[in-house]
């Protein structure tokens, strides 16, 4: 009998090792733990690299001369950049380590280190060859180290947003054009991660937890966990400046990041060339509500404006969706006369919403502001996906303390809620089978993180995590009997700008 939620083995996990060893109960528990979700990477600041290429320095320890002010630890990489910048093109490099230990919880302690180094080459048609309003760009990805969250803690918010499979992979790929008077319509056609522009909050990315990036229904429930880091797909996406608040983002992507309907999507996607094309379509539209708008103006006399976003969307995918409860002959799926095979569903959608707003700035220092963070995602359709629901909320603070303008204190959770057929169906498994099988609710989790800018190249992130019920309420895989505990994880974060 195969439990319904096998679309969350898409990324694989250690976890599944043990699933032989245990009874259905467990293992139809495990298989939704199994799903590891991954999210946006921290952002690569491309500016700072055509900025770079301006400096100059000499010999080949000339770079050192000036390390401590640089935005990038090579400086202008021998005058590599600047010759590139006369052919209108930047090149951007970023290294992230990072090493997390869980100090209690989970099913093994201990530490794990995960890397990312991403490489982002950018061109500017205009400056290149004289095509006015073009911009191309095409991304790399190299990915190692261990993934904690697999090895070590069995939950769904998974604790970074760049843990993933070790590769070597192409990640972006697009041309974007810009149209009209004051470039009012753009249009990006080619390989995207949707990670990048929808769905996200601004303050939000500091976080190192996963689902401060791409959120967790998505990750859960669309085929290979949607077209967000490491993977992406082929696509279109349009935006339109409709008024001096209001933006208008709309797009059609493949319905798939990956040919294949089971397994690891990275594993059958390595290189990130596939380019799929026939795996249906996922639509997605967003409204931006962005104050103080391109082009506004404020009075002398008034107050200065506490900045903020608001976005509101959704999304929708016409790939088959597994029943999470039936099976095709109308069986539940945890019965013994189950033929093992979901009901199928053409299609699922879901709706958004994403707050950024300013709550307070500093009249003394304009670097110092207070801000909050908020966003929900759910579907009606919990039928046909394992979660449907998920919510993330935090405050920032920039500039914390004198003199350090550049660092971020952060404070954020998260919550994820298992849907309603899927808890129905763990009831069935221990129902039909007299054996430990919890019923899974939600996970709830905590970040406390400082981020401190100490050069101008490299940043260090201390972190706090604490996960409540993790996976949901899950058995411990190495003790069946009972549930994994909750988890309490420290971590450092390094991000450096080569």
């Amino acid at each position: 009998m195969t439990p319904p939620h096998t679309a969350l083995l898409d990324r694989q996990s250690p976890l599944k090792r043990f699933l032989k060893a245990m009874s259905l109960a467990g293992a139809s528990a495990l298989l939704l733990a199994g799903h590891i979700a991954y999210a946006r990477a921290p952002m690569v600041n491309i500016g700072n690299a055509a900025a770079a290429g301006d400096e100059s320095s000499d010999g080949v320890f000339g770079f050192l001369s000036n390390w401590k002010r640089d935005a990038n630890l090579l400086g202008n990489m021998w005058g590599l950049r600047t010759e590139m910048g006369k052919a209108g093109l930047v090149l951007a490099i970023q290294e992230t380590s990072e090493l997390f230990a869980n100090v209690s919880g989970g099913f093994h302690k201990g530490p794990a280190y995960d890397g990312l180094t991403t490489a982002v080459l950018q061109m500017n048609t205009q400056r290149a060859f004289g095509w006015y309003g073009g911009t191309f760009q095409i991304s790399m990805e190299q990915i190692h180290g261990r993934s904690l969250s697999a090895d070590n803690l069995g939950v769904y918010q998974t604790v970074s947003g760049i843990e993933a499979d070790r590769s070597t992979r192409l990640w972006e790929m697009w041309f974007d054009q810009k149209f009209l008077d004051q470039q009012t319509l753009d249009i990006k056609i080619g390989q995207q991660s949707l990670d990048q522009e929808w769905m996200v909050s601004n303050n939000a990315l500091v976080f190192a937890n996963t689902m401060f990036g791409w959120p967790m229904l998505p990750s859960a429930d669309l085929p290979g966990g949607g077209p967000a880091y490491p993977l992406s797909s082929l696509g279109v996406r349009a935006r339109y400046w409709a008024a001096t608040p209001l933006y208008i983002q709309g797009g059609v992507f493949s319905g798939s990041p990956v040919h294949n309907r089971t397994g690891d999507p990275q594993q059958h996607n390595r290189s990130g060339t596939s380019f799929t094309l026939d795996r249906g379509v996922m639509a997605i539209m967003e409204f931006q509500y962005v104050y103080p708008g391109l082009g506004a103006m404020v009075s002398p006399d008034d107050a200065d404006a506490l900045s903020r976003v608001y976005r509101i969307g959704g999304w929708y995918n016409s790939e088959p969706f597994a029943d999470q409860y039936w099976d095709t002959s109308g069986t539940s799926l945890a019965s013994p006369d189950s033929n093992g095979t979901p009901r199928r569903h053409r299609g699922a959608f879901s709706l958004y919403a994403v707050v950024d707003q300013m709550l307070w700035h500093s009249h003394f220092d304009p670097n110092r502001t207070f801000n909050m963070f908020a966003r929900v995602m759910g579907t009606p359709q919990s039928h046909r996906v394992p979660i449907d629901f998920s919510m993330n909320f935090g405050f920032t603070l920039k500039d914390p303390l004198p003199y350090r303008q550049d660092d971020t204190l952060g404070l954020g959770m998260g919550y994820t809620h298992v849907s309603h057929a899927l808890a129905k169906y763990d009831r069935a498994v221990r129902n039909y089978s007299g054996t430990y099988n919890p019923t899974q609710t939600g996970e709830t989790y905590m970040e406390l993180m400082y981020q401190c800018q100490m050069t101008g190249w490299l940043q260090l992130q201390p972190d706090f995590q604490y996960l409540f019920n993790p996976s949901g309420g899950i058995p411990n895989p190495l003790h069946p009997t009972r549930r994994i505990k909750d988890i309490a994880v420290l971590g450092l974060r390094a991000i450096i700008a080569l």
